[in-house]
């Protein structure tokens, strides 16, 4: 069975209070006084395994949380949680954990005041433009998805006489907007339409300014045109990229702050002397 409580989480609830029964949300489980919420269960359950069966993931979780909170009852009783061993363990978990928010701390309040221009992510970009490249075949195209046969027949005949992309999706797409928007932008090949396979093939298959059969999905009509292609290893467009390098770029400076700051802190009980140091014996 996949165990989501480490002993490390059994050690931390003998240091702190049970939830009790007083609570104001749906109950998923009981135990004594302790009780487990809809929301604490979710918030622990990993994200893909509640994707793939949130019912069952439920369930999986509850069981091995009953499991613990009965473990948890025995080892009160037991007074494991009076044992030195365990208590020096709890004051070193302790610790680690208010560094470790006091590091998420200091971060965050040092990156307040933070920034990266547009100028700084293009010149990040070009100083390190090898280390970018495409994993796999990128493409742009059109997507026509229209209530009737007919709508779809007339936005193809459109579209090879030439007439104005943004004429035909007005006239004969379901959602215009959105339509025009995704044709604007390039799309990874391996999910560019994957809500519709076939659609996902033909765009594999056609050559540029090729346009697909029509096809039916459901109650409605589809087909694509091919506009552009980026194959993998080519460079992606800065415009893809600036936001994720500067949030890059961001990073980096709270880490190179973050660490300044340490040392200064460092530098300041040194010269308090506040440290010492003792020779490492054999």
């Amino acid at each position: 069975m996949h165990h989501y409580f480490p002993f490390l989480l059994i050690l931390i609830s003998l240091a702190s209070c049970t939830r009790k029964a007083e609570f104001d949300e749906p109950a998923l489980a009981k135990v004594g006084s302790s009780v487990l919420t809809f929301s604490e269960a979710k918030a622990n359950i990993p994200t893909y395994l509640f994707n793939q069966d949130s019912i069952s993931a439920y369930e999986k979780y509850r069981e091995e949380w009953i499991q613990n909170q009965i473990l948890l009852q025995e080892a009160y009783r037991l007074r494991v949680h009076r044992e030195p061993k365990v208590l020096d363990r709890l004051a070193n978990i302790r610790e680690d954990y208010i560094a470790k928010a006091a590091q998420e701390y200091i971060i965050a309040e040092l990156g307040n005041e933070l920034t990266v221009t547009d100028e700084e992510a293009r010149s990040y970009y070009q100083e390190n433009r090898d280390s970018f490249v495409l994993e796999e075949r990128y493409v742009r195209f059109r997507h026509i998805r229209a209530a009737t046969l007919e709508d779809a027949q007339d936005a193809r005949e459109d579209l090879m006489r030439g007439i104005e992309w943004e004429i035909i999706a007005n006239n004969f797409t379901i959602n215009p907007d959105l339509a025009i928007r995704e044709s604007e932008r390039f799309w990874p090949e391996s999910v560019a339409l994957n809500d519709y396979q076939i659609l996902n093939r033909y765009l594999q298959l056609i050559g540029l300014s090729e346009i697909s059969a029509i096809e039916q999905i459901g109650d409605e009509y589809h087909f694509v045109q091919l506009l552009e292609e980026r194959v993998a290893g080519d460079h992606p467009d800065l415009e893809w990229l600036i936001d994720q390098i500067k949030d890059w770029l961001i990073l980096e400076k709270k880490r190179i702050a973050f660490n300044t700051y340490v040392k200064n802190l460092y530098l300041q009980a040194q010269a308090n002397n506040e440290i010492e140091t003792y020779a490492v014996q054999q």
